[in-house]
């Protein structure tokens, strides 16, 4: 479902929807960065989506990151809680959700990297390559918390 992210935008349209998210920053052995491509908007992005109905967000986080990349992976912590009014993301349905996520430090256990219908590319980068990358300013700030290595997370 094609979207578009309005962040701090006095345009954007008014939220009529609350979904909780989950997001995983996954680095491996040598410090690197899951990063994926997203196949709706064409940004750069860590994987991850909505929490679905039965499952837990440590759950959700595990499927949204195999889904999406083909990596299982352990979550090991929290790294921040994301509830910006300011920022909206507009479906083609009409959906106008306010954002809500929950952002997980995670590790890989196995599987092969491989792209799926969410995603274009699928890479390992290099923290000092992500500011090359065209990233969503939220996405950003998340890969940013996640990697400063805080004692406690984020919350807004």
């Amino acid at each position: 479902m094609p979207k578009k992210d309005y962040y701090n935008d006095p345009d954007a349209p008014a939220a009529n929807s609350l979904i909780v998210a989950v997001a995983a920053v996954v680095r491996n052995e040598v410090g690197e960065v899951l990063m994926i491509e997203r196949s709706d908007n064409g940004l750069w992005a860590i994987p991850g989506g909505a929490q679905e109905i039965g499952e837990t967000t440590r759950g959700a986080a595990v499927r949204e990151v195999e889904e999406e990349t083909g990596l299982r992976v352990e979550v090991v912590d929290v790294t921040g809680i994301y509830s910006d009014p300011g920022h909206v993301i507009a479906y083609d349905d009409g959906e106008v959700r306010q954002e809500f996520s929950i952002t997980f430090r995670a590790k890989p256990v196995s599987g092969e990297l491989c792209t799926s219908s969410e995603s274009k590319r699928v890479e390992w980068v290099p923290p000092s390559h992500i500011p090359n990358l065209n990233i969503h300013p939220s996405v950003r700030f998340r890969i940013d918390h996640a990697l400063e290595n805080r004692r406690r997370p984020y919350l807004t």
